[in-house]
C-alpha cells in the first residue's frame, strides 16, 4: 500500500494536477485589473518547470527504443 503513494505513476498525477490549477490560476490572475506582472511571471516559469519536469518522468517511466 505505501509502496502506491509514491509510484512514479501517481507523481505524474499529483504534477498533472498541480500543472491545471496553475493554468487555472494564471487565467484568473490575468482577467484581474491590474494585472501583477512579477506573480505572473513566476506562475508561468513555475507552470513550465512542471511540464518539463512530467515530460522527463513520462519517457522515464515509458521508453520509446527497446532495452
Amino acid at each position: 500500500m505505501d509502496s502506491n503513494l509514491h509510484s512514479p505513476d501517481r507523481r505524474l498525477i499529483e504534477l498533472r494536477m498541480e500543472h491545471a490549477d496553475l493554468d487555472a490560476m494564471i487565467d484568473r490572475a490575468s482577467q484581474e485589473s491590474p494585472v501583477d506582472e512579477l506573480m505572473m511571471r513566476r506562475l508561468k516559469k513555475r507552470r513550465l518547470a512542471l511540464r518539463d519536469l512530467i515530460a522527463r518522468l513520462e519517457l522515464a517511466n515509458d521508453p520509446k527504443e527497446p532495452a
